[in-house]
């Protein structure tokens, strides 16, 4: 082959080699001078909540607007008819929770206000008295309240009771899809403390069914005489009930102010001795009650609320219930102050 040829071949490869290596460049500076689509900021993040831990949310603004607070961050829309669990509070007593205070969020979900009649006597004792003292007291101001045994009751199983098969609740119940259950966090004059637990167990059992749960599961006609530790495992397993009936349609605060050591079925209820704490909530009752009864423990000033609870040994109901496999005593305390 001539020089000349040689020459040419080297002189065009030369040529190829440069002009794509030119456009390479090329490409590569037209690429580095468009803008960059910048990344979308990530979505808030929850707190991470270990899987053996319930969410627990809290704020201290005892507030119409700390209430639907609490309730919003749980993501559970209340829908469908809701039913709304108080109590109506024993005329004579102040403590219970105040209408203005429930307003917005019973009817935010357009909620009925239910209750049971009692089984110890008082005002609340029978239907008319007690729709009365629902009135007096401001409830049916806010919202529609039907009392769950107003006419006949209901038994809905209990699974996995130690003493309990059954729980025995107003007739009503059945008519709601959804359950908001509403507590007055306080003390208790049997069961030590009263919060989410005692409000599904006692607060949703008809009269019959209060003595059924008081006495162990041994009298629908007699409340007494039966053993402390029955009444507190029963409580659990009454709760477990209602939950297990309302699945993922349900959900539980706790309201954590006028903490007397008595309850609001009291009509002479002791004097507050520490001062209000906040409101909590959670999908999860057993966590709630023990996020509360944390709270207590850890106050300066909770000495006669705790004495009230470890003589009645009111611990054994969240103890009880967690066994049962109602809820998880560990928790992630959540607070939305800050």
């Amino acid at each position: 082959m001539k020089k000349s040829h040689i020459f040419n071949y080297i002189f065009a490869a030369v040529l190829c080699v440069f002009v794509l290596c030119s456009a390479g460049c090329f490409q590569k500076a037209q690429a580095q001078s468009r803008p960059r689509t910048q990344p979308q900021p990530a979505a808030p993040v929850q707190e991470q909540v270990k899987i053996d831990e319930a969410s627990v949310f809290m704020t201290t603004s005892i507030t119409p607007a700390g209430l639907m607070a609490v309730y919003r961050a749980l993501g559970r829309e209340a829908n469908g008819k809701v039913a709304v669990k108080i109590s109506t509070g024993e005329p004579g007593n102040k403590h219970f929770l105040s209408p203005e205070l429930i307003k917005n969020l019973v009817q935010h979900v357009n909620g009925t206000i239910v209750e049971c009649n009692t089984v110890y006597g008082g005002r609340r004792a029978s239907t008319a008295a007690h729709y009365q003292v629902a009135k007096e007291h401001g409830f049916t101001a806010i919202a529609p309240v039907v009392i769950m045994d107003e006419k006949e009751e209901i038994s809905i199983p209990v699974t996995g009771g130690k003493h309990l098969k059954e729980d025995i609740v107003g007739a009503r119940f059945k008519e709601f899809d959804f359950h908001v259950v509403l507590s007055h966090f306080k003390g208790h004059q049997m069961g030590g403390l009263g919060g989410a637990l005692k409000n599904m167990s006692i607060g949703y059992a008809s009269s019959a069914g209060k003595a059924w749960i008081h006495s162990g599961g041994k009298s629908k006609t007699r409340p007494w005489g039966g053993a402390q530790n029955d009444f507190l495992e029963s409580m659990a397993e009454a709760a477990k009930a209602i939950s297990d009936a309302n699945r993922n349609k349900i959900l539980y605060i706790n309201v954590m102010n006028h903490l007397s050591v008595d309850c609001d079925c009291s009509g002479k209820p002791a004097a507050p001795t520490m001062a209000d704490i906040g409101i909590l909530a959670s999908l999860d009752p057993v966590a709630l009650d023990q996020a509360c009864v944390d709270l207590v423990y850890a106050a300066a000033d909770g000495k006669d609320l705790i004495e009230r609870i470890e003589s009645r040994n009111g611990l054994l109901t969240i103890e009880h219930a967690e066994k049962i496999g109602l809820g998880k005593r560990q928790y992630k305390l959540i607070k939305l102050d800050s």
